[in-house]
């Protein structure tokens, strides 16, 4: 958020605020999707996400060190069962600095702000000022509004390893309740002609984009759809024509 709003020349929060207009104009009105019950904001629980890590620390899964308040995750004997995580050999062939983390896998669960400049987004904790883990906010997102374990969780491919790994390591280890999620579906990505959709690449398209172009936004949703949730998709303006 912070990266996004010096790239735009404005505010975390103005850059929240315009990508919820963004989603709730286009995904919902636009393509005609079926809204959420609830739709909540990460920064609407800080409290409560305070709280959780508060609750982990006294139950001795925390460390601190000198850019947040980790999670220790050699105290858990089944971390990473939902990616089938080889630790030791992730940890073996680490070529990464660990900083002043315990292992590799530790993550934060509550991050420290820069004593140097003042962030848009942060807020005072027992620990210092600063902001919650990005783990962290699902986690208490999920436990406040559908309670301690829920059906279904879902996400991008690249979510196993690293986040919906950590939301099940902190959340099960707070509520003693396993599973987290009763099923987890993940889906593969689309690519661009196929190139991999990215930021840095400038290949990606806006509805908009596509209205423009003269081509009906009820092909583009046939045309993801046209492909397994799981099994890549893949985005042309040739294959829009095809449905027309």
């Amino acid at each position: 958020m912070e990266k996004g709003a010096r790239a735009e020349g404005t505010t975390a929060w103005e850059v929240a605020d315009k990508y919820i207009k963004i989603c709730d104009e286009e995904a919902y009105t636009q393509l005609k999707l079926l809204r959420p019950n609830k739709l909540i904001r990460a920064t609407s629980l800080i409290e409560e996400q305070i709280n959780f890590v508060k609750v982990l620390e006294e139950m001795g899964y925390t460390y601190v060190i000198e850019d947040g308040v980790y999670f220790d995750t050699s105290k858990l004997d089944d971390y990473g069962k939902l990616a089938q995580l080889n630790i030791e050999g992730l940890e073996a062939g680490a070529r990464v600095e660990i900083g002043g983390k315990k292992r590799l896998t530790d993550f934060a669960l509550w991050k420290f702000s820069p004593k140097d400049k003042k962030r848009d987004m942060e807020w005072e904790s027992p620990w210092g000022k600063g902001f919650p883990g990005w783990h962290l906010e699902c986690s208490v997102i999920a436990r406040e509004n559908l309670g301690d374990q829920i059906d279904i969780h879902t996400g991008g491919i690249d979510h196993i390893p690293v986040h919906h790994t950590n939301e099940i390591a902190q959340t099960e280890s707070l509520t003693g309740k396993k599973p987290f999620s009763q099923f987890w579906f993940h889906n593969n990505f689309i690519k661009i002609y196929g190139a991999k959709l990215g930021k840095s690449l400038k290949n990606s398209y806006l509805l908009g984009d596509i209205v423009k172009k003269g081509y009906s936004l009820d092909a583009f949703k046939l045309l993801l759809l046209s492909s397994h949730y799981r099994t890549e998709g893949h985005f042309t303006c040739e294959i829009l024509e095809a449905h027309p």
